[in-house]
């Protein structure tokens, strides 16, 4: 009999030379692939971000109307709460125009001889009332008269001074304005 002597060393070595081509085309077919699934993932993520910024800048874009628009808001209230405040004055200062002229009138008419006012002010319904009279007796008559007229009360002496004997002296008075009952019954 005769042997044959079959050498499988070259086959395994074959084979193992052909498994790892193998295991290596997998190997870099499964890097490109892993690389495709990234770059689309990538590219996905990069398009939503893109398009999240565009929204944000309309966002953005439409805050910027929205806060001139509340600007431009706020100044017209403040024009028109100012226009409000004119109108008011206004209305008032129209009302008491013909108060102003009985104010005077009764002063004058208040006023008794020997009496005379140097300076006549205002602040709100008080005045206060600067003059010079002959005598002391004379600014009393005058506080009686106002306390006596439709049109003031609570005449109230502040400063009484002569600077010599037997010569005029200065004075001060506040007085307030009252409505008298003929202009209630008007309005």
């Amino acid at each position: 009999m005769k042997t044959t002597i079959i050498n499988l060393l070259p086959w395994r070595e074959e084979r193992r030379k052909k498994r790892q081509q193998e295991f290596i085309l997998l190997l870099l077919l499964a890097a490109g692939l892993g690389a495709a699934i990234w770059f689309v993932w990538s590219s996905a993520v990069d398009g939503q971000i893109a398009h999240q910024g565009q929204r944000n800048q309309i966002i953005e874009g439409q805050i910027r109307e929205l806060n001139q628009q509340i600007a431009e808001i706020d100044e017209l209230e403040k024009t028109r709460n100012d226009l409000v405040e004119r109108m008011k004055v206004i209305q008032e200062l129209q009302g008491n125009r013909p108060s102003v002229v009985y104010v005077f009138d009764q002063l004058v008419r208040t006023l008794p001889e020997g009496v005379f006012y140097t300076e006549v002010t205002r602040q709100g319904s008080q005045f206060t009332l600067k003059g010079t009279a002959d005598s002391h007796s004379h600014v009393s008559r005058l506080m009686r008269n106002l306390d006596a007229s439709d049109w003031f009360k609570n005449a109230t002496l502040v400063h009484i001074a002569a600077e010599r004997e037997g010569e005029r002296g200065n004075f001060v008075l506040r007085v307030s304005q009252s409505t008298p009952k003929a202009e209630e019954d008007a309005k």
